[in-house]
């Protein structure tokens, strides 16, 4: 749970309007009775209740299971006074999102059977205040039956999924890391034995200049020619690296988007003309940074991706319609924010988020990084 009023997650106001009705709900049913007692215990219940409730989504220990006994038992004893089984619906959200799937399904096990058997009982003690709303008893009990595992099915899914994150952006990781590998290892098979050879024919050069200066100057034309064919290699080395292209990496990103059950909208081309190697790496790295930020944080409905292109810079803009980042992402934890500044730094880009009825990220770098041809 991201907060302890979160009932759903990707809604957070229609979670507070879900707090604010059933904790006046309660108060119908307490203030038709006219004992001062049942007033004072009834409200005296709610209080536990929520407090319990709060307490429980704060536990991060044992604790939590204690705190759900107390909301379970607050519950019975509301529904057997009063006749409200309402609050129910709250211990089965938050049994729901359990992880432990032990102390899931006993707790599941035990709030149905004791519900329903407060419910048989309140119909034997006082069948008139039961009767009256048997179809929302009814609708209530189902609620508490299905929503437990609808929820827990969602969280695992929800974990998976970012597990599925996880391991791709590691995967993309390591082909970072082969990638350097593989090309230090050219770099050290094509350049070092050259460079060392430069190295030896300069000062064969150096000792030749006073006594024989035609060999030295064939010397110097022999480090001329080694120097010519390694700038050579070293091109076809650059032209051979793993390049990432902005409109492949978009159709990772939508499916991503598809996955998370997020709208995808695209506006102008991803083709960008003239564009190094390096610098479409970066975009592509970011990007797939906002994107993944969009899925784990944003609880969005909808995101738009927009390419365009001026003679000065190029921009990628993704902007959605979720919760909104607070601060605009400053000393915001865990986001990737740094890591993109730091890319888009190396290639003289800049990255600017604004935060108004969802999140829009900007990403630019300048369109002067072309792409180095041989002359």
């Amino acid at each position: 749970m991201h907060s302890w009023y979160s009932i759903f997650p990707k809604s957070p106001w229609l979670s507070i309007y879900a707090w604010v009705v059933f904790c006046i709900l309660p108060f119908f049913f307490i203030l038709r009775t006219a004992s001062p007692i049942d007033l004072t215990i009834g409200f005296t219940l709610l209080v536990f209740f929520f407090l319990s409730y709060y307490f429980s989504v704060k536990s991060q220990s044992g604790l939590m299971y204690m705190w759900i006994s107390f909301e379970i038992v607050i519950t019975v004893v509301m529904t057997l006074l009063f006749g409200y089984v309402y609050l129910s619906i709250f211990i089965a959200f938050f049994i729901g999102n359990i992880r432990n799937p032990i102390g899931f399904f006993i707790i599941y096990g035990l709030h149905i059977a004791i519900l329903i058997g407060a419910v048989v009982a309140g119909f034997f003690i006082e069948i008139d205040l039961f009767l009256p709303q048997i179809h929302f008893i009814i609708v209530s009990i189902i609620g508490v039956v299905l929503l437990p595992f609808n929820l827990y099915n969602r969280q695992k899914r929800d974990r998976l999924q970012d597990q599925l994150i996880v391991a791709q952006e590691r995967i993309s990781e390591l082909t970072i890391v082969q990638e350097r590998e593989r090309i230090a290892r050219d770099l050290h098979d094509t350049l070092g034995q050259k460079l060392s050879m430069i190295g030896l024919k300069s000062d064969l050069a150096m000792r030749l200049m006073e006594r024989d200066a035609q060999a030295a100057v064939a010397e110097i034309q022999d480090i001329r020619q080694i120097s010519s064919t390694a700038l050579k290699e070293v091109r076809v080395l650059v032209s051979g690296m793993r390049r990432i292209k902005l409109r492949d990496e978009l159709v990772r990103v939508q499916q991503l988007l598809k996955a998370a059950e997020i709208e995808v909208k695209l506006e102008g081309d991803p083709n960008f003309p003239d564009m190094s190697p390096i610098v479409e790496n970066v975009l592509v790295m970011c990007l797939k940074e906002a994107i993944n930020n969009v899925v784990k944080h944003s609880y969005a409905k909808q995101c738009c991706i927009a390419f365009e292109q001026s003679t000065k810079e190029f921009i990628i803009k993704v902007k959605d319609n979720g919760i909104g980042i607070a601060q605009n992402g400053v000393n915001l934890p865990g986001n990737g924010l740094d890591g993109m500044q730091e890319r888009l730094e190396f290639v003289n880009g800049s990255l600017s988020i604004t935060s108004l009825e969802g999140t829009q990220v900007t990403i630019t770098v300048p369109a002067v990084l072309k792409q180095i041809k041989e002359g």
